[in-house]
């Protein structure tokens, strides 16, 4: 099957390429070319082997252009590339020189200054090698992006893909929003290393999501003590992320979301409800707050935009601003608030973000926001869910309003054992493709980290088709995505890494279609199956458990496969894989054993109660439930085992605020398993001494309606 570009009835009034082009193979074997994003036109010319080496070459001064080769020198020979003067030569040129000029004509390129001047660039080949060839030096760095990925190290020697390539994005804006609020805070070098990966596959902006980890010398009391990120961070990452072509738009909650803020005594007066999450509109202190905070913001983040948030207000009307939302309604009392802090705001010279999801309900009321308003906003209209009937009540409302606009999918990584792919690469498909539809400028994708437990190591899949479906014009191809992604991301050319993907997707559409209350949550990893909860969960799992559990080994077989390829990169990655995979598996095994436990435990009661002649079976049924290899044992080490990877994956990425909150969920598991294996032996030890036995419900094990032993 072969991917079809969309050119034709757009070729002749853009100035697209004039030549004929062969197009990419939906799975490509190995050898073959893969690229994310897919360029809008690309032609294959010839595959050469560079047992040579590589050498590059750049006619421009200008720092920016020599940051591009420079970085895409050091790339490539992580990799093990060898650069050499007499290597395969890749050439950097602009679009306005001589040999620039020499080469679109040459090749026949038609340079479409409207669409192409900004960010996009043009690689066609020479000599035995390629030119890339742009305007800007955004497009020269996009155009070096393609270029790691033309030189294919999957094969031994590597080998280049001599390409004729046409390229620039469908959405000005390709973003990612990372909430750094709800537990996990990367350090500095990680946030270097999202911004690397995020420029690589040609995002350009990133917005850390703050309610109260930023450093604010206005209001010290706010941000934990060693975790927020301080000003002079904040300066070092504007300043590394200017060189990758990323700008840096940092969201300041601004209405709600500040429960971190209002639960100190000194804030709470701003609150709409005591000690609430949301500010009240009328309290002159909360315009007061949030111009302090984006005052700050404005001065250490140099971008042209802000984010105010300002999503999720529920308690708004519940409490000081009650009399106002029954007078006038809900909508009149959010915007008002929204006006006047975009009114303070002004003197800072930026387009403000602000999420959608309220304002979305009032269209009337965008219809009548004054232009000035209107031309200093940007509406982020967000949603996480497939839509079968389409995503045109989140966009229509601002579009019609005459509002820039972008829409926001998420990675679906929140409170899952992994993230839900599944549930995730519809979304941003088809949320991006109709926002691309409907004029919107820009995507955002989102990552959460809702109960605090979430690597972003985990995510990059649906981070990397974010980016892949706000740069391709139309709905980005999955199954084109698919063939490239482990190839690009992480060097394994078999094809394993995505199938790893798919197990874990599967194992949360299971759910999801059977269990239907949700999909691979956290809360089933941790509900204790002896509990109420347990057992009402229970019997609408119990059918799909060695399903789940399959899904899960295969996707860690698959993992341990690559992990002994040669040449394999992004090790944290796999090895969140193989944690979120472990984790799923966990949880189906603890509700196996605990069926298993609780038919042992009555086996051991049938056999005791028969006297002298069924102590033997009795202690065997006991053996089972804990032994050195007792089904007790095995959930110990389960959750220890989860535990040691899990604290391995957070220190590689997080600083250490907040960890000592997720392993206590570890330690309270690991120790509620060891209490009931010393509970056990006080049974083993009741029986041998006085020929008894607890009941089942003494011991604490659920009954198993029909439960037998074996």
């Amino acid at each position: 099957m072969r991917f079809i570009s969309k050119l034709k009835d757009v070729r002749a009034g853009m100035g697209y390429l004039a030549i004929p082009l062969m197009l990419a193979i939906a799975s490509p074997a190995r050898g073959e070319f893969a690229l994310i994003p897919m360029p809008r036109e690309h032609a294959e010319d010839k595959v050469v082997s560079l047992t040579r080496g590589i050498a590059l070459h750049c006619e421009s001064t200008e720092a920016d252009d020599r940051f591009a080769v420079d970085d895409l020198r050091d790339t490539l020979s992580a990799r093990g590339v060898q650069l050499r003067p007499t290597g395969v030569a890749i050439d950097f040129v602009r679009a306005a020189s001589t040999r620039g000029q020499q080469l679109l004509r040459s090749h026949q390129v038609q340079w479409n200054k409207e669409a192409m001047d900004r960010e996009g660039y043009v690689i066609v080949p020479a000599g035995q090698g390629i030119a890339v060839i742009a305007s800007s030096s955004a497009g020269l760095f996009y155009g070096a992006q393609s270029v790691k990925q033309l030189v294919d190290n999957t094969v031994r020697p590597a080998a280049l893909h001599v390409m004729t390539i046409q390229d620039w994005p469908a959405m000005r804006v390709r973003g990612l929003s990372d909430d750094l609020s709800r537990g996990p805070v990367p350090t500095l070098e990680f946030m270097k290393k999202q911004i690397r990966t995020m420029a690589e596959y040609k995002m350009n902006l990133y917005s850390p999501y703050f309610e109260h980890t930023f450093q604010y010398s206005s209001n010290l009391l706010v941000a934990p003590t060693d975790a927020a990120i301080t000003p002079a961070e904040a300066r070092e990452l504007v300043a590394y992320a200017a060189k990758f072509h990323v700008t840096i738009a940092p969201e300041q909650e601004a209405f709600g979301h500040l429960h971190n803020v209002l639960k100190w005594e000194l804030y709470a007066r701003l609150g709409e409800t005591p000690h609430g999450q949301v500010l009240a509109p009328a309290e002159p202190g909360s315009i007061v707050l949030a111009k302090q905070m984006f005052s700050e913001l404005a001065v250490i983040f140099p971008g042209p935009y802000l984010h105010l948030g300002a999503d999720e207000t529920e308690e708004l009307g519940k409490g000081r601003t009650m009399a106002d939302v029954q007078s006038r309604g809900l909508g009149p009392a959010y915007l008002d608030y929204v006006q006047r802090l975009a009114t303070e705001l002004k003197p800072l010279n930026r387009k403000l973000l602000f999420w959608g999801d309220i304002a979305m309900h009032s269209p009337e009321l965008l219809l009548a926001l004054p232009d000035d308003f209107k031309r200093s906003t940007i509406a982020v209209p967000w949603e996480y869910n497939s839509h079968p009937e389409g995503f045109a009540r989140y966009i229509r409302p601002f579009r019609d309003a005459g509002m820039e606009c972008w829409v926001s999918p998420g990675v679906n990584n929140w409170s899952r054992m992994y993230p839900n792919f599944a549930m995730a690469l519809s979304n941003i498909q088809q949320f991006t493709a109709e926002g691309q539809a409907d004029g919107c400028t820009g995507q955002m994708n989102t990552v959460w980290n809702d109960d605090g437990e979430t690597l972003f190591n985990s995510n990059w899949y649906g981070i990397l088709f974010g980016a892949t479906a706000a740069w391709q014009q139309g709905p980005a191809s999955i199954a084109v995505f698919d063939s490239a992604y482990g190839r690009v991301f992480q060097g394994d050319g078999s094809g394993k890494i995505v199938e790893a993907q798919r197990e874990l997707m599967a194992a949360h559409t299971l759910l999801q279609e059977n269990y239907k209350r949700s999909d691979a949550s956290d809360s089933l990893f941790w509900v204790d199956p002896w509990s109420v909860d347990g057992q009402r969960l229970a019997p609408l799992l119990r059918p799909y458990l060695s399903e789940l559990r399959l899904h899960a080994e295969r996707a860690m077989v698959l993992v341990r496969q690559v992990r002994n390829q040669p040449r394999v990169r992004e090790i944290d990655a796999l090895d969140a894989i193989e944690l979120g995979a472990r984790r799923v598996d966990l949880m189906a095994y603890k509700f196996q054993l605990s069926d298993e436990i609780a038919a042992a435990y009555q086996a051991a009661l049938a056999a005791q109660a028969r006297g002298a002649e069924g102590r033997a079976e009795a202690a065997w049924a006991l053996q089972s439930i804990d032994s050195t290899n007792g089904k007790l044992q095995d959930l110990r080490d389960g959750y220890t085992e989860c535990r040691e990877m899990y604290e391995r994956g957070w220190r590689k990425s997080y600083r250490p605020y907040w960890l000592e909150n997720n392993l206590a969920r570890y330690d309270g598991a690991i120790e509620l398993w060891l209490s009931r294996i010393d509970k056990m032996r006080a049974a083993q030890r009741q029986m041998t001494n006085d020929h008894t036995l607890p009941t089942a419900s003494e011991m604490g094990i659920p009954a198993v309606e029909g439960a037998e032993a074996k």
